[in-house]
């Protein structure tokens, strides 16, 4: 019988580690980064890509990945940020007290691609496809830290899978009874993550999704989830013309999927030659092979006098 599910001890948030503060949030982050990088790598370098090559992107894409995730989050969380609102302007970069949006890391993350892409010379859209499913599983383990957090859990629920949350945590909603349960949106978003690199792998399988209909998959699967599992969380954030902003930009994602797979299907109907740019293509390093020459046979040593004309190394 399915049970409820119980938050982590307060503890289990972070840890010290000689004089550092170690963030279990930041570790789920870190595993999900290196598990995206590791399968896009394999994708790419079985298209033809440099083996390693993916680390390469992985470089530029986490800095602006980042500081985009906070700037998003500021934006679209203005009443606990700005002065006005009694918190000291320095908190804005605090992004150890939490607050990254993931739709900002992807603006972030695409400007990194754009960086990547120019100094690889692998098109923006052959590694934007390699990366969808991993981009998915990624996001699914960084999941898991919102419940090392207790943080961004949905609207109270009856259900036998709902989430504990202590009544003295500060998301808590007023006038709730201890004990009551919530939908664990990190855990449906896990759920809906994995499920969609795992089809989106299925599909490829009879279908090249290339020239940036993998990345539209993406769009497309992740924006209709974050959509509904969005408009069930009680975190606050602003609301334009009745709708959470993530909702908006969730339906954004959705439209912009559709419209690359479109402008794909149209723009480039061939199969996809090279994940390279013309003039910029990887040529693997050639073994290098040796052969005996008549001038060779007259000075080698006795020892190998017996050996044939054409050996050597290969």
């Amino acid at each position: 019988m399915l049970q409820s599910i119980p938050s982590p001890p307060s503890d289990w948030a972070s840890f010290q580690v000689w004089i550092f503060t170690i963030h279990s949030y930041a570790i789920c982050i870190l595993v999900g980064i290196l598990a995206g990088t590791a399968l896009t790598s394999r994708r790419l370098t079985r298209r033809g890509g440099q083996p390693g090559v993916a680390v390469d992107f992985a470089i530029c894409i986490i800095v602006p990945a980042l500081l985009f995730a906070r700037l998003y989050h500021v934006i679209t969380h203005p009443g606990d940020y700005w002065p006005t609102a009694g918190h000291p302007f320095w908190q804005v970069f605090a992004i150890w007290q939490g607050g990254n949006a993931i739709f900002g890391s992807e603006i972030g993350g695409a400007i990194g691609i754009l960086i990547g892409s120019r100094w690889t010379g692998i098109r923006f859209l052959s590694f934007a496809d390699a990366l969808a499913p991993g981009l998915l599983v990624g996001q699914g383990i960084g999941r898991l830290g919102n419940w090392f957090n207790t943080e961004l859990f949905g609207m109270p629920t009856t259900l036998p899978w709902g989430l504990q949350v202590p009544s003295d945590n500060p998301a808590f909603p007023a006038g709730l009874a201890p004990g009551t349960l919530f939908h664990p949106t990190f855990l449906y978003e896990m759920i809906w993550d994995f499920a969609g690199a795992i089809v989106l792998l299925l599909i490829e399988r009879r279908v090249a999704m290339r020239w940036g209909r993998a990345l539209g998959f993406y769009l497309i699967w992740y924006g209709i989830g974050r959509s509904v599992f969005e408009s069930i969380r009680v975190d606050p954030t602003e609301v334009f013309l009745g709708l959470r902003v993530n909702v908006w930009a969730a339906l954004a994602a959705v439209v912009l999927g559709i419209a690359i797979i479109l402008w794909s299907r149209r723009r480039h109907p061939g199969a996809e030659v090279s994940v390279y740019r013309p003039g910029r293509q990887w040529v693997p390093d050639s073994q290098v092979g040796s052969r005996y020459t008549a001038a060779d046979l007259e000075d080698r040593p006795a020892d190998e006098a017996a050996l044939p004309a054409t050996s050597g190394t290969r």
